[in-house]
Parts: C-alpha cells; sequence; structure tokens
C-alpha cells in the first residue's frame, strides 16, 4: 500500500512539473521535429555576417545560411521563417524557445556543448594560403614555405600569426596592424604569401588575379560548423544530421560551400564589401 502511495505521489509531482514548464522550451520529453511538422513551418536562428547570411540590395536575407536553412524546410515539406538575433544572445534565445535551431554558422567547441547540442558538421572553415604568382610560382607543398627567403605578412596578435610561427618556423615574419596590409604586402612584392579566412582569399584573388593565387586547395586550421539545438530531444538531432549526411552525399552541400565560400559569383548582389 506504500508502494502505491509513493507512485501516485511521484505522478502527482510529474504532472505538476509539466504544468508549469515554459511553454516555448522542449523538455527531454517534447520533439521539436514533431512542433515544426504541427506548425507547418521551421524556425530559424541566425546571425548575419558574410557570406553565412547577409543583406542584399534590396535588403532580402541571402547567403550560405539561408540556402541550407531553405533546403531543409522544402525537404520537411515546411516554410521557413528566419529569426535574425544578435549574436552574443543567439544561444539563449534558443534556450528560451524562440526558434527551432540555430543555423548560424556557428563552431562546434567544448564549451558550447556543454549548453546546446550539435549536429554533425554541415560546413568546414579554416584559413588558407594565399602567395604571390611571381614570388612562388614554383612552390608545390606548404613545406617549400618554411624558409628563411620567404616572407609571410600577417597581422600581428592573429591566428595566421600563430600559425606561421607553430608550423613554419623557418620562414620570416612580418607583422602588420591589419588584414587588409597583409594582401598589399603581397601585391606589392613585399612579401611572399599570407593566411586568410574564407573567403577573404577569394575576394582578393578576383580583385588581383594577375597578383595572387591559392596555391594549395587544404583548409589550415579547420573548424566544423554544425546546427544547434536545444538538449533533450534526440529524434531531431537524428532527423538533421540524417538531412546533413545525405545532402552531402549529393553534393548540394558542397556545391553551395563552394559558391559561397569559393567564388565571387554573389558579389554584385550585395553592397560593395
Amino acid at each position: 500500500m506504500l508502494r502505491v502511495l509513493r507512485l501516485a505521489a511521484l505522478a502527482m509531482i510529474a504532472v505538476a512539473v509539466a504544468a508549469t514548464a515554459p511553454s516555448g522550451k522542449s523538455s527531454a520529453q517534447d520533439k521539436v521535429i514533431d512542433d515544426i511538422l504541427r506548425r507547418g513551418a521551421l524556425n530559424v536562428g541566425l546571425a548575419t555576417f558574410v557570406p553565412w547570411s547577409m543583406r542584399d540590395k534590396e535588403g532580402n536575407l541571402i547567403g550560405f545560411e539561408i540556402d541550407v536553412a531553405t533546403r531543409l524546410a522544402e525537404d520537411l515539406g515546411v516554410e521557413v521563417n528566419l529569426v535574425p538575433t544578435a549574436w552574443d544572445g543567439i544561444i539563449p534565445a534558443l534556450l528560451a524557445g524562440k526558434f527551432d535551431v540555430i543555423i548560424s554558422g556557428m563552431t562546434v567547441t567544448t564549451e558550447r556543448n556543454l549548453t546546446v547540442n550539435f549536429t554533425e558538421a554541415y560546413a568546414h572553415s579554416g584559413m588558407r594560403l594565399v602567395a604571390s604568382k611571381e614570388s612562388a610560382a614554383e612552390f608545390k607543398s606548404l613545406e617549400d614555405y618554411n624558409s628563411p627567403d620567404v616572407t609571410f605578412a600577417v597581422r600581428r596578435g592573429s591566428t595566421p600569426a600563430t600559425f606561421v610561427r607553430k608550423n613554419l618556423p623557418k620562414a620570416t615574419v612580418l607583422l602588420l596592424d591589419e588584414d587588409g596590409q597583409s594582401f598589399l604586402e603581397v601585391i606589392n612584392d613585399r612579401a611572399t604569401a599570407t593566411f586568410a579566412y574564407d573567403p577573404t582569399p577569394a575576394t582578393w584573388v578576383g580583385r588581383y588575379p594577375d597578383d595572387l593565387f591559392v596555391p594549395i586547395d587544404t583548409l589550415y586550421n579547420q573548424g566544423s560548423e554544425a546546427f544547434a539545438l536545444r538538449k533533450g530531444d534526440p529524434d531531431t538531432l537524428n532527423v538533421f544530421n540524417n538531412w546533413i549526411r545525405l545532402r552531402w552525399q549529393d553534393g548540394w552541400l558542397q556545391e553551395r560551400n563552394d559558391y559561397w565560400f569559393r567564388s565571387r559569383e554573389w558579389a554584385d548582389l550585395v553592397p560593395e564589401q
């Protein structure tokens, strides 16, 4: 009899907790994917930064994230609602139930993973080597740049500066105050090469194709970007993970990555960067 009473009491507590849970948040028993299908709309939180998501000349949102969110919603058979959100408040907004998922170039880190769950990677960011066509025309590998005769122009205190000193210790390092100066030093033959994160290399090579090139098709200091979801919802995580796998397998994600991060075909759509 005592056991029955205890079970009844626990059941009453569970009902009370469920009734007082914030309606905007998903508990471990809730499935965001069911909410998405029921309402017929996928709510996506994102911050604006080039070329992940940005405003075109008419003020419309375009970019890699917009393509990803739109295609995901299309494959789910629902509409997409984009919710631009300040970067420093985007995780709190997710946890508060302001949207279903963050699709906003968020790099997976252990610190963030303590607060949210991440899907598999749908993008990979990193630095690319940009070199002088005249000075580095004969170089075939990164090790060829590890020489005192090679000068890297990099912004002081930057990740590229740290990378060069760690991985190319024999190279000469020219420290500058601005990232843009690094490319100008290479263009003017005062430096051999520099490193920069996508899509900056494509931007500068596109502007100065006679002076600059990307000699090695490799991402250095690579990070992985993933969707972020509230914890306690393995079913939604599974759906999104499988969608990402399928879109990698059929080449769609790679094609969109190449378009937004490796080319400047979209440059005329946005105000001059």
